[in-house]
């Protein structure tokens, strides 16, 4: 452990007393060789030297009272805006609700027009295919089977169509046509597919005016009860490389249209008589089911056989978000089929969980999914309990697998709690039979008519059409037939969505006038961002939504769930807190003040709000009217000039509406330079702000440049170059040649230096990164350098503001010499090696003359090195000093110089792990014996025919014969999303100087450290390691992938974060009619088709997996 002995204000842990003797007769006497461990006092004189050294530099170099000057001659260039916060918020919180009001005009108007067009379409039972005429949109797909051979498209009818580009949409598109998908496990040809076809043909027309009306409209999309869905314009269907699975009823979007939010408890059957197979099933059907939840739902699931418990760790119902259901998918996995059946354990557990009032739920449709291969027992009497008379609960029964026995008792139960009966004989019936519940739920939807025709907006996901992140506006549209007893229809039609890309609504959003560190949100009624700075999903394609919460995209405090807490209640509000925030590049903690207002965006479910730092209260608006002045301040961005007045880089903005983007500055800058030699910058097609911003930041820093660069030697200071950066876009390196070896961020706004200097006072350090697994760094070949960056802070009519930052670049191998001189005891007319100790006459060591006996550093304010007297540490420079010395790095931790900040990522991505395979047989195969083969009532028994339609379902899906799992939309094993762990340094509250022994017996090391003034450094001076036996534990910075439950979800969920769920219940209607609770079907097979298709799928089974000779006795 580290013993301290320090000196200022600051009071760590006290020291054992052994550590003080020990620290005290270090410090008095000398070592054998004649050297003693420098002095506090002289360490503290390097550490003035080093600060002097530093300032004075950046003083001559970086040019901050100069670059003030400069502002201040050209202050009729520019006027001092001020940012409002409140008037900010109010006046895009509107022009958000605006633009949503425009897409909930035209959704309206397509499910109005889609009631009227079902009500008088009539139904045709005898209808062909080559009757209807649509664009089915996977008719041109091509899927690749799992051995990579082509599959063969099947006979199509479509519309033949052509596509153009449509930047919008970012794909081919055809404005005159919807298109048409339909789910793979649907057939397209049943009568129910062909009339739903024929009635929604109509909705093109509704399309198109629409697009009239309003052409920034999007993907505009009919969502079907039966599957169909029909969207315009019309565009390719994007699919996977294997088998598609897409169906809209279980897209985000359908989900939350279609029903209120639901309580849900999920009891599995687990006695002793559900065969392996049949309990595969059950646990494919709870994971199917789990998909059918949104973030407005709550859950639980328990197995029961004579008991009953939570297959999870979760003792009550638990928000169905993202990581909740993934701790039930895989913890359903581990059940294990044992005892005997005993319903009213189930049903008596599931009650309790509704009932549980003390806990956060949804309060609204209640109901139990149960799971059983069969039983007797009706258990009526627990009905009468917990149910009856109201029938507050729905109960919902599924056979599973293929048996013979009774299903009446589950029919009854179902029918007799508002509910309905499914059978799940196979695989191939879990996804249509664990959704449909969803046409019960929307039933006192449709009843209640007009009142719950209520416009939801959703959580920000993935469209799977390709537009990137967005939004949609759902209302779900009912069937308005009534039958023959003037009753009304109850069914659900489907829902009607149009999406909203979230950069749409980003672009009403300001950006450059709020500076590098002020940025605009939104969250939703669960807390989720719709717009965050760090809203950056790594993954696409995905089935799930994007659900980042407001407290995990930022670091959370108690501020900011307040803050949270009043945007969810539709509060508005203003803020100014101390709070801690990430650096862009996730490598450093910095502790600021910001001013957080926030509003409510009117009829929507959104809350804006917006984050500025004080200084950036104000900003400078450019005004060039001098048009020669532009041409003069313009020339400075052209190439021919670089060489004489440094290297621009410019920003790659949105400057103009043609200006082509670039991921390449220098291809960027050309084509800006070509479009400028067309327009002005005051032209209608350009951001004149952007524009004039740009141009006087061009010459302002070319000023800069005359007045101090140029007439500076950099290679009498070891600099390699001198920049400066300014809100505006502009960032000069000089010299020229410099430019080839920059590699930070032309955007000013996206680089950590430039906005870790606007929000730290003094010179802040940045060595070039590495991780812990960097191990070349040839310094003869590479000069490496060391940002060092300051803020200009202007202060115009009492208003402060920093429109730019200076700095220098350090050139590492000349500054680690430069180092060990200013930490050492020889003065300018010293020349090395002139002191000579011995034995007689004590030294105290120094950073120069005994580099082999004293290691000296800086450490940045991350805990990364910055400089050392070390020549082997050179290529360790940018490293977390723990990969360099950890026994050192963990003594400054544990001596409080540095605190500790763990937080997580949940938007990573991640390739998928490993599954294990433990048998030879197919996963979830269950492949008979011998016996079984010559047995004739086994070829007869449910498992044979089990084993049949799991076989036919094979033929479609090849994979489900082999160990990979379905996964998203597709088959094909793919990078999947993850948590990654976080860990992030930076110094604590304490200021002093310490001198410290790392105790160890006779490892024992002594160490001094102290912060230098005016900058994010920590200069260390301690022993070298005499020996290896001290070994601390390392401390880990990099980003490390989370271990299974961390953080730990069965503790998170009792403590949830505030939230609201939608203000209005749809789950009770008195008119309801509840005749209609679902009935069994079978069929007969023929013992020769059972016997000819089991032995091909014995064969195809043992093909693609031979089994062990054991298998074979």
């Amino acid at each position: 452990m580290a013993m301290a002995a320090p000196t200022g204000s600051a009071a760590p842990v006290a020291p054992a007393l052994c550590g003080h003797l020990a620290l005290l007769l270090l410090l008095a006497f000398p070592a054998a060789h004649g050297y003693s461990f420098p002095q506090q006092h002289t360490m503290q004189y390097w550490a003035r030297r080093l600060e002097q050294e530093i300032d004075g530099v950046m003083r001559i170099f970086g040019g901050v009272q100069q670059l003030r000057g400069i502002y201040n001659e050209n202050r009729n260039l520019f006027e001092v805006k001020e940012n409002v916060p409140r008037k900010l918020v109010e006046k895009v919180a509107g022009d958000i609700e605006s633009l949503l009001a425009k897409k909930v005009r035209a959704l309206k108007r397509l499910a109005n027009a889609a009631e009227k067009f079902q009500k008088a379409h009539h139904w045709q039972d005898n209808i062909r295919e080559e009757d209807i005429e649509y664009y089915d949109s996977k008719a041109d797909t091509e899927y690749d089977d799992p051995d990579g051979e082509e599959v063969e498209r099947e006979k199509s009818n479509s519309l033949k169509l052509e596509f153009t580009d449509d930047a919008n949409f970012k794909t081919k598109v055809n404005y005159s046509y919807a298109a048409v998908q339909i789910p793979t496990d649907i057939y397209k040809g049943s009568t129910v597919i062909l009339n739903e076809l024929n009635w929604t043909q109509a909705l093109e027309d509704v399309f198109i005016e629409n697009r009239k009306e309003d052409p920034s409209l999007l993907w505009q999309v009919f969502g079907s009860a039966t599957g169909v869905t029909r969207y315009y314009p019309a565009t390719p269907w994007r699919a996977p490389n294997k088998i598609d699975l897409y169906d809209v009823r279980r897209r985000p979007w359908y989900i939350q249209g279609a029903s209120s939010p639901k309580d849900m408890v999920i009891i599995v059957d687990v006695s002793g008589s559900v065969s392996g197979l049949t309990l595969k099933l059950m646990k494919t059907s709870v994971y199917e089911m789990l998909d059918t939840l949104s973030d407005d739902d709550y859950v639980n699931v328990a197995s029961f056989n004579e008991k009953a418990k939570p297959v999870s760790c979760f003792k009550h119902l638990v928000q169905a978000n993202i990581r909740n259901k993934k701790v039930f998918k895989e913890d359903v996995q581990g059940m294990v089929a044992k005892g005997t059946t005993d319903y009213k354990a189930g049903f008596e557990y599931a009650f309790d969980q509704l009932q549980n009032s003390n806990i956060t739920r949804a309060n609204c449709n209640k109901m139990i999914m149960m799971f059983t291969d069969g039983g007797e027992d009706r258990v009526q009497d627990v009905f009468e309990k917990y149910n009856w008379p109201n029938k507050t609960v729905r109960v919902f029964t599924f056979s599973v697998g293929q048996h013979n026995y009774d299903v009446t008792p589950l029919q009854w139960m179902a029918c007799a709690n508002k509910g309905y009966y499914f059978e799940i004989p196979s695989i191939g019936a879990i996804r249509i039979n664990t959704q449909e519940y969803l046409d019960v739920l929307g039933r006192p939807m449709v009843l209640a008519g007009n009142r719950a025709k209520q416009v939801q907006w959703t959580n920000v996901y993935q469209d799977a059409l390709g537009l990137g992140l967005v939004v949609t506006g759902t209302l779900p549209v009912f069937n308005l037939t009534e039958d023959s007893s003037d009753r009304k229809n109850q069914l659900i039609l489907g829902v009607m969505g149009i999406d909203v890309a979230l950069n749409d609504i980003k672009r009403l959003t300001p950006r450059y006038n709020l500076g590098a560190n002020g940025y605009v949100f939104a969250i939703d009624l669960n807390g989720y961002v719709l717009l965050h700075p760090n809203l950056q999903p790594q993954i696409i394609n995905f089935r799930e939504p994007v659900t980042l919460d407001f407290l995990d995209a930022e670091l959370e405090d108690e501020n900011k769930e307040e803050i949270r807490r009043s945007m969810i209640d539709g509060n508005d509000g203003q803020r100014f807190i101390k709070t801690l925030i990430k650096s862009l590049d996730e490598q450093y903690i910095d502790e600021v003040f910001r001013t957080y207002t926030w509003a409510p965006i009117k009829s929507t479910n959104y809350s804006l709000g917006l984050v500025l730092p004080p200084y950036s209260t104000y900003y400078i608006q450019a005004n060039l009217s001098d048009q020669i002045l532009q041409v003069k301040y313009f020339e400075y961005l052209l190439p021919n000039s670089f060489e004489s007045e440094g290297h621009v880089f410019i920003a790659p903005r949105e400057y103009c509406k043609d200006l082509d983007l670039s991921d390449n500055n220098t291809e960027f800058l050309e084509n800006f330079i070509a479009l400028m030699e067309k327009v002005t910058p005051d032209s209608k097609q350009c951001d004149n702000f952007l524009l004039h911003n740009l141009i006087l930041d061009t010459g302002i820093t070319q000023q800069l440049v005359e007045r101090v660069w140029k007439d500076q030697d950099l290679n009498t200071y070891s600099l390699l170059a001198v920049f400066a950066a300014t809100d505006g876009g502009i960032t000069r390196v000089f010299p020229n040649k410099a430019a080839d070896d920059w590699e930070e961020e032309p955007e000013p706004f996206n680089a950590s230096f430039y906005r870790r200097s606007l929000d730290n006072k003094g010179y802040i350090f940045k060595p070039p990164y590495r991780d812990a697994g960097y191990r070349e760094l040839d310094l003869e070949n590479n000069t490496i350098g060391i940002l060092v960056s300051t803020a200009v802070e202007l202060s115009i009519g009492g208003k402060t503001l920093k429109p730019a930052v200076v700095g220098v670049k350090l050139d590492l191998e000349a500054w680690a010499e430069k180092f060990k001189v200013l930490a050492s005891n020889r003065t300018d007319r010293d020349q090395l090696g002139s002191r000579r100790c011995d034995p007689l006459t004590s030294c105290e060591m120094d950073c120069e003359a005994n580099n082999k006996d004293l290691i000296c550093v800086l450490i940045d304010d991350g805990g990364f090195l910055v400089l050392s007297n070390q020549e082997d540490h050179w290529y360790q420079v940018g490293k977390f000093f723990s990969e360099v010395d950890a026994n050192l790095m963990s003594a400054l931790y544990n001596n409080s110089f540095y605190a500790r900040k763990e937080s997580y990522d949940f938007q990573s991505v991640c390739a998928p792990e490993a599954q294990s395979n433990t048998g030879a047989a197919p996963r979830g195969v269950f492949v008979p014996t011998v016996a079984d083969l010559l047995s004739l009532a086994w070829w007869t028994s449910a498992a044979a025919w089990s084993l049949f339609q799991q076989f036919l379902y094979g033929l479609t899906y090849s994979s489900w014969f082999q160990t990979e799992e379905v996964a998203g939309d597709s088959m094909e094993a793919r990078e999947t999303s993850c948590i990654m762990k976080q860990t992030q340094y930076y110094f604590s509250t304490v200021n002093a100087t310490y001198n410290a022994i790392i105790d160890c017996g006779n490892c024992s090391r002594l160490f001094h450290a102290q912060r230098l003034a005016n900058t994010n450094l920590l200069f260390v001076v301690a022993d070298k390691p005499l020996c290896s036996q001290c070994e601390s534990v390392k401390l880990l910075q990099a980003e490390v992938r989370a271990p299974p439950r961390d953080p730990n979800q069965c503790e998170l969920v009792d403590r949830p974060r505030y939230r609201k769920g939608p203000h209005i219940c749809f789950d009770y209607n008195a008119t309801e009619d509840t005749s209609d609770c679902g009935r069994g079907a079978s069929f007969a097979p023929s013992l020769g088709v059972l016997l000819s298709l089991q032995l091909l799928l014995l064969y195809s089974s043992a093909s693609r997996h031979p089994l062990p000779p054991a298998a074979c006795l």
